[in-house]
């Protein structure tokens, strides 16, 4: 495909690291959209899955901040991966008004299956770059992601 003037960015937005990276995490997010979608994932569900292999049975409330899912998207999120068995919800023998939610054997599976899908999705992304880079962007831009990110407060 030819780019013409129209199509041309700007030589200032290109060498803007936020511009650079807004673009490139709107295609990485389509391309994994596209990949997760012809299993009937999503993000959401893969994020919730992994934080409960990791840390184990947590609240809904937990797992919506350490996923970074909001609260009002979490009870759907939870409903959808208790109704294919992925995960359990019981009510918490501590606090009964609170539900805690645990990995399912078919959960863990269905983890590493996204797993796969995933590492694919990466490949694909990031194929100009060879691992050492891949490594190298990966710390840079979670020390960037740690100094913003507001739920464990800026680093020292």
């Amino acid at each position: 495909m030819e780019t013409t003037a129209d199509d041309a960015t700007p030589a200032r937005l290109k060498g803007t690291p936020s511009w650079v990276l807004t673009h490139t995490a709107t295609h990485a997010g389509r391309l994994l959209w596209e990949a997760f979608s012809t299993t009937d994932a999503r993000r959401y569900h893969y994020a919730l899955l992994a934080a409960l292999e990791e840390f184990g049975p947590a609240s809904q409330a937990s797992l919506g901040r350490r996923c970074g899912i909001d609260r009002s998207y979490i009870v759907g999120a939870i409903n959808e991966l208790a109704a294919w068995g992925l995960v359990e919800r019981d009510p918490d023998p501590a606090d009964r008004r609170r539900n805690v939610i645990t990995l399912t054997p078919a959960g863990g599976e269905r983890l590493r299956e996204l797993d796969e899908i995933l590492a694919g999705v990466q490949d694909a992304i990031f194929a100009p770059l060879s691992s050492e880079e891949r490594d190298q962007l990966t710390r840079l831009l979670a020390r960037v992601l740690e100094h913003h990110d507001h739920r464990r407060g800026p680093s020292a």
